[in-house]
This record gives structure tokens, sequence and C-alpha cells, in this order.
């Protein structure tokens, strides 16, 4: 019996390999999900301003990422390339991902699709997608009566 050790994720990485194999065999070979190598970690929170993505892509150059917004849809491809140079040195491990990645995020009809803003800072793309007003909270204020008594509001046409 020969004793292999143990890796949490093999059974992970199988699985994904096996459903991208099947939606390249149902969708072709031009879908971007199907060819993706890999997907990278993405945090999405909210304020009441704007909603905030996070995608961690280490060492992914500027130039080959490509954001874009369609139809209330935001799309983020991109590509993690192994230098030439370092081919032809003796690795002993070879952990980190390469080659492209897609991912696609429904935005909810109260993001301004025109007010999107970018920045790419330590290996993390961070993407701000602001409000439309009408969706910002709005104070409202409280008129309190003397004495504690409110007063009723005066109606136009009523007696």
């Amino acid at each position: 019996m020969t004793i292999s050790r143990w890796d949490p994720y093999r059974e992970v990485v199988a699985l994904q390999n096996r459903v991208n194999s099947l939606f390249r065999d149902m969708n072709g070979e031009n879908d971007p999900t199907a060819t993706a190598s890999f997907v990278p970690a993405v945090d999405i929170y909210e304020d009441p301003q704007k909603v905030v993505l996070k995608l961690e892509i280490p060492g992914i150059d500027e130039k080959d990422l490509d954001v874009r917004v369609e139809n209330h849809t935001l799309t983020v491809k991109g590509e993690r390339k192994f230098e030439a140079e370092e081919k032809e040195q003796n690795f002993h491990r070879i952990e980190r991902r390469y080659g492209s990645f897609y991912r696609a995020f429904t935005l909810p009809s109260t993001v301004d699709t025109e007010n999107v803003g970018a920045s790419y800072t330590a290996g993390v793309l961070k993407l701000e997608l602001m409000k439309k007003p009408e969706a910002q909270p709005k104070q409202i204020k409280i008129n309190v009566g003397k004495g504690g008594k409110v007063e009723e509001p005066e109606l136009v046409g009523a007696r």
C-alpha cells in the first residue's frame, strides 16, 4: 500500500475541474466561465452611499485587467502570466495559480452604473459603485408641538 499525503482541497479542485469541463462541453470553448484558470477571492460590502467589492489578485498587471458594467452586471476579467525567464529555473513547487479568470456580479437597481470607481493597490482591486441619490437614506426632521401636543397640519380645502 502506498502512503500519500492528504490534500484537503484535492476533492474540491477535482470537482471544480469536472464542473468546468461540463460547462465547456455544454457551452463551447468561448464561454469565459468555463475557461477560467482560477477564481479570485472577493469581499463585498455596502454602506448607505456605495457598494464596494475587493478582489484579491496579486501579481496581475493593471493592463491585464478588464472591468465592465453592462445591463446591471459587473464583470471582471484578467490574466496572471507565468514569467518566461522563470521557466528555465528548477522549480520545487508551484502553488500559485496562473492563467485567466472571470467574475460576474449582478448589481442591485439602487447602484448608479455611471458612477463606478476602481483602484488597484497591493494586489487588491477595489471597485466602488455609488448608489443612486434616491436610494440613499434621508434624514427626516421630527416636529414636536408645544405642551406635548403635536399640531396637525392644515389641510387645504378641508373644513
